[in-house]
């Protein structure tokens, strides 16, 4: 009798530790879910989000959940206004995370019920994430593997995302949160609250509306770039785009080998060094205050008007002078062909032959 009770109770318990085992491992390997159509949006409000080359038909997004209260956690996926959707649920006004990078700040949005958010609107619940104890204590790490020619847009308002080797048109936009992409063939849109950017070996238009942090660039290739950044230093290398378009609140701009048909940057406050590694139609600088460097290539030929309110005029390389004043100067360098344009409100320019 006592044997066969002990059996009785045994049985049940070995039948949940298997259950349990059984679903610990497929929450370590992550949920796995095909999204179909051309176009796609991913929503995950807290965590991660890595986009990487994929293959197939559609795309595919694993979800790792992670955290003490990953399992209220829900992934729902469908079409929201006409595109496919995955959205990461989170049931709670309030949000702890945070990490080395993370902790301490806090991020204010307002989300739909259906997960979805920073789509240009004020609906939805107000939703606070911070480092502070009491919140729901969970996030999701995503992989969106897209296989090449879709479209596909990620938001997500803290933690990173990085985008890897994805041949299609991607878009990002995250509140608090560090981007990187590297190898991206296709229109790269991006639009960044807070954190660091870093945009690698780009093939196609990139747009960057950047509110603060540091912006690095390092091997674009296309027709147009568009940066509007708030604050925090820009750094760029090895650009080659027709339509060149900087505005700069703060935290200046050092750009190294720039190839442009025209450049135009207008910036707040900080230095200003600029590289050209080749002849140009249109440079045009509009500095409120710091230092402008211009690296002047032995092959470019312009009409320079320059206009410095305080700190003087550096003429480093050859100019036929119309006009020599002492905060304003202008005058033909090689041909003339095109157009240099410096307006610096206080600190001095200066014009260096590049070696």
């Amino acid at each position: 009798m006592r044997s066969t009770t002990l059996r009785r109770f045994i049985a049940p318990v070995i039948a949940a530790v298997a259950v349990a085992s059984v679903s610990t491992r497929a929450s370590a390997q992550g949920e796995r879910i095909a999204l179909p159509g051309s176009e796609v949006a991913i929503y995950n409000l807290v965590g991660s989000i890595s986009a990487i080359a994929g293959s197939g038909r559609d795309v595919t997004v694993t979800v790792a959940r992670a955290g003490k209260d990953a399992a209220q956690l829900r992934v729902e996926h469908g079409q929201v206004a006409g595109r496919e959707t995955l959205r990461v649920i989170y049931p709670s006004r309030r949000i702890t995370f945070g990490d080395d990078r993370h902790w301490g700040n806090r991020t204010t949005l307002r989300v739909n019920d259906d997960g979805t958010f920073d789509d240009d609107d004020d609906r939805g619940s107000r939703v606070e994430i911070s480092g502070n104890s009491g919140g729901l204590e969970a996030h999701a790490d995503l992989t969106v593997a897209v296989p090449a020619g879709k479209e596909i847009h990620l938001h997500l308002a803290v933690g990173d995302v990085s985008v890897t080797n994805v041949n299609g048109d991607v878009s990002v936009n995250v509140d608090g949160a560090n981007v990187t992409t590297t190898g991206t063939k296709g229109s790269l849109t991006l639009d960044t609250g807070s954190g660091e950017v870093s945009i690698t070996d780009a093939q196609g238009n990139v747009n960057l509306d950047s509110g603060s942090g540091s912006v690095t660039l390092t091997r674009i290739t296309g027709d147009r770039l568009v940066v509007d950044a708030g604050s925090g230093r820009m750094r760029a290398d090895a650009i080659n785009s027709k339509r060149i378009n900087l505005d700069l609140g703060s935290g200046g701009a050092t750009l190294k080998n720039i190839t442009a048909t025209d450049l135009k940057l207008d910036c707040g406050s900080g230095s200003t060094e600029i590289d050209l590694a080749s002849d140009i139609n249109l440079l045009d600088i509009d500095s409120g205050s710091g230092s402008v460097t211009v690296w002047i290539p032995a092959a470019l030929g312009a009409r320079v008007d320059i206009d410095a309110g305080s700190g003087g005029i550096d003429l480093g390389v050859p100019v036929s002078v119309t006009r020599m004043e002492e905060d304003h100067v202008t005058g033909t360098i090689g041909d003339g062909q095109g157009t240099i344009r410096i307006d610096a409100g206080s600190g001095g320019v200066h014009l260096r032959k590049r070696g």
